[in-house]
């Protein structure tokens, strides 16, 4: 699921778990994309927000398997 999640975000699964980008990545601009990301998450409603984040961990967790 986190190539999934990673594409719809427009960045890398490198990027997505928190492990710098590769370079090629960092060429394509891809960190503006995940900053992008990441405010419209900021400012979306509180419970919307966990529940972003609860789709993260659960995608993460499922990878650290």
């Amino acid at each position: 699921m986190l190539p999934l999640l990673a594409r719809t975000q427009g960045v890398s699964v490198e990027e997505l778990i928190g492990e710098p980008p590769s370079p090629a990545a960092r060429k394509r601009g891809r960190a503006p994309k995940l900053e992008q990301q990441l405010q419209r998450i900021s400012e979306l409603p509180k419970p919307r927000q966990r529940a972003v984040m609860d789709v993260i961990e659960a995608m993460l967790a499922q990878q650290a398997r």
